[in-house]
């Protein structure tokens, strides 16, 4: 079976009140999640497996949260997509984890 895999760029991230990066990346892949600043430094990583994730209440469609090691972050998606379908990566980060075993809150 292959491993599920996910990328998305372009990714603001924050640890709540403070920003962390505005163009990072978010990438799933052999089994782990890691957020990395725009320069491909890691800010964070986890096996997927001990991740939680959801779609806060408080934010826009194209947003997601996530806690990595006790850590939540607030990952905005598609910031620079103007489409339709504004929402679509964070949904498909969201199914990516929901599928490779991660917890939905």
């Amino acid at each position: 079976m292959p491993e599920t895999e996910f990328s998305a760029t372009g990714v603001r991230i924050e640890r709540w009140a403070r920003s962390l990066t505005r163009a990072g990346q978010v990438i799933v892949k052999d089994g782990r999640l890691a957020l990395l600043t725009s320069y491909g430094r890691e800010i964070d990583s986890a096996p997927v497996r001990a991740v939680s994730a959801g779609r806060p209440w408080f934010a826009g469609a194209g947003a997601a949260v996530a806690r990595l090691n006790g850590t939540r972050y607030r990952l905005t998606m598609g910031q620079r997509n103007h489409g339709p379908d504004k929402a679509g990566p964070a949904h498909r980060f969201l199914e990516t984890l929901r599928s490779a075993g991660g917890r939905m809150t």
